[in-house]
Parts: structure tokens; C-alpha cells; sequence
């Protein structure tokens, strides 16, 4: 009995000065690891993000663009990184599940090497095909493939990308008989499907709209929760029958694993406040993204669940990891 009062003591203690750090923190400059180049739709939410949350956190919020590897060189740097709250990092659903489903012996683990805080965007994705194709729907579409098997083919920006594990989740839903052709950037794809190389298309909506709209590429579904003002002629995959790939792009806040659950709850009551603001949903909705904020519980859950839908698609088609990304 005598070895609990100083227990108790230091428990006291301890939980004192975790609530202090808390009420003090941040004292200094943090840093916003960034894992992919500026000017992309990571870059874009992080630095609205990092400029909102300066302002409430009274300190500033620098960005750390460090690319390549898919992501994965900032992932890592992150990972390795002190548990002070001093260094945070975005993730999106390609660092943290589709990486990870295709390189499972890589450097980093998307749960056990991080802190989830709160997701701050989600970004629609979108099929399409060329406008010489003779499909004006998913029906057609498919009863298309159906008629050229072996014949048809899907443009992605990469292998084992988001958008790669997509169109590998709707070849093995709809049974068909498709051939993947990965490219080195979403950019370089979108202009051999316009220029009618390639049949059809998986992106993100930001890239692929303009040509939308300019009647260059043919709409056939979007992942999203409900059609879309911008396409609202557009079914969900969800309303199509295929609702295991009816999921949005996501970027989020983490740190470094066992950040300080004080902190944690700190950096997100800042960003749910700052994404909850007009000026801050305006900026993300014209990225073509939507605003989000969540508990770090919710958002850990989408980064397992993303995670092991991947690890699924990867498994079931048999698809490996190819580090030059072609």
C-alpha cells in the first residue's frame, strides 16, 4: 500500500502537465508536411487549411512539400517525426490505403505510424469515355465492353494508383474484360482519351470537368453521395448497383503516432472551426473539393476502411507494385 500514494502522485502530476501543454501549445511554428508537389489538390487544401489554422492557433503553420514516391517520401518523414504536435502532415486515400495495398512490405504503415486528427476534404471521382465511343450510359457501357472483349481500355495517372485500384474494383464488379493503361500524371491521360488512344477514363472530377463541360469527354458516373449540381444528368455508382466504388478522394490532418491525446483534441476543434468557415468552404469548393471536418475516430475508421477495400481489390486482381509508376 505504501508504493500507491506516489502513484497517485504521479499520475496527478502527469495529467497536469499534459493539460498544461494542452493550454500553452502551440509556443512555437508548426510544420505541415505536404507529401506531394505544390500546386496539386494536396498542396491546395493544406495550405488553406495551414493559413486558417494559424490565425486560430496564434502561431504559423509552414508547409513542407516533400514529394515523391507516390507520397510516400513525405509519409515517411512524417512517421519518423517527434510526437509533439510540432509536425503534422496530410494524408489522402493514395499515401495511407492505395500505397500501402500495392507495396504492403513498404516503409511506412497507414495505421499503426500515425495519428489521425480529422479529415478536411473529399473530392468526386468521375468515369468517362471518349466521345467517339458509342456510349451515352453505364448499360451501354457495359454491353460495349461486353461486345469487344479484351478491347476495351481504361486510362488511369499510374499504377496502383486511386483511380488504378477503381477501375480494377469496377472490371472485377461488372465482369469485364478491360485492359489498364497507366500513365505518368493524370494530365497525360486525359489528353490521349480526348485524342481517342485510349477508350475510357478514371479521375478525379476537378481534372477531368473542364472537358466535361466542353463536350470532350462523356460523362457515364461520379462517386459521390448524391448527383452532382455540376453533372447533374450523372448517376451515382451507387444508383448503378455498384456501391463498394461509390468513394470519394479524401485528404486529411494527421501526426506522427502516439501524438498526445490533448493536442490531438486541440488541432481538431481548430479545424472543425476553420472548415466550418464561409471563407475557408468557398476557397475548397473551388479546388472542385468539399469541405469536411470529422472526429479523429471517424477519420481513422476511413483510413482502415479505405485501407482494406484496397488491400482487397489488389488481392482478388492480383495486382503487384511498380515502383516506376508505369
Amino acid at each position: 500500500m505504501h508504493f500507491v500514494r506516489p502513484f497517485l502522485t504521479f499520475v496527478a502530476a502527469a495529467s497536469l502537465a499534459i493539460a498544461a501543454t494542452a493550454q500553452t501549445y502551440p509556443t512555437k511554428p508548426i510544420k505541415l508536411i505536404v507529401p506531394f508537389s505544390p500546386g496539386g489538390a494536396t498542396d491546395i487544401v493544406g495550405r488553406i487549411w495551414a493559413d486558417a489554422a494559424s490565425k486560430e492557433l496564434g502561431q504559423p503553420v509552414v508547409v513542407d512539400n516533400r514529394a515523391g514516391g507516390g507520397g510516400s517520401i513525405g509519409s515517411v518523414a512524417l512517421a519518423h517525426a517527434a510526437a509533439d504536435g510540432y509536425t503534422l502532415g496530410i494524408a489522402t486515400v493514395g499515401t495511407h490505403a492505395a500505397n500501402i495495398a500495392c507495396n504492403p512490405k513498404g516503409v511506412y504503415n497507414a495505421v499503426k505510424d500515425f495519428t489521425p486528427i480529422s479529415n478536411l476534404a473529399r473530392t468526386p471521382n468521375v468515369l468517362t469515355v471518349n466521345t467517339s465511343v458509342p456510349v451515352r450510359d453505364m448499360p451501354e457501357l457495359l454491353a460495349y465492353i461486353k461486345k469487344n472483349p479484351g478491347k476495351v481500355r481504361y486510362a488511369t495517372g499510374g499504377t496502383c494508383g486511386v483511380h488504378h485500384l477503381t477501375g480494377a474494383m469496377f472490371t472485377s464488379l461488372t465482369g469485364s474484360d478491360l485492359t489498364h493503361v497507366p500513365y505518368r500524371g493524370s494530365g497525360l491521360a486525359l489528353t490521349d482519351v480526348i485524342g481517342g488512344h485510349v477508350e475510357m477514363f478514371f479521375d478525379s472530377l476537378p481534372g477531368s470537368l473542364p472537358s466535361i463541360q466542353a463536350q470532350r469527354l462523356r460523362p457515364v458516373a461520379v462517386a459521390w453521395d448524391t448527383r452532382l449540381p455540376s453533372l447533374p444528368s450523372v448517376p451515382t455508382y451507387a444508383e448503378l448497383g455498384f456501391k463498394s466504388i461509390n468513394n470519394a478522394v479524401w485528404y486529411g490532418l494527421v501526426g506522427p503516432a502516439n501524438l498526445p491525446p490533448a493536442i490531438v483534441r486541440r488541432l481538431n476543434e481548430v479545424t472543425v472551426k476553420v472548415m466550418a468557415m464561409p471563407e475557408v468552404r468557398d476557397r475548397v469548393r473551388l479546388t472542385g473539393s468539399e469541405p469536411t471536418s470529422t472526429t479523429p475516430a471517424e477519420f481513422g475508421a476511413e483510413i482502415r476502411n479505405s485501407l482494406e477495400r484496397m488491400q482487397d481489390t489488389v488481392k482478388t486482381q492480383g495486382i503487384t507494385f511498380d515502383p516506376s509508376g508505369s
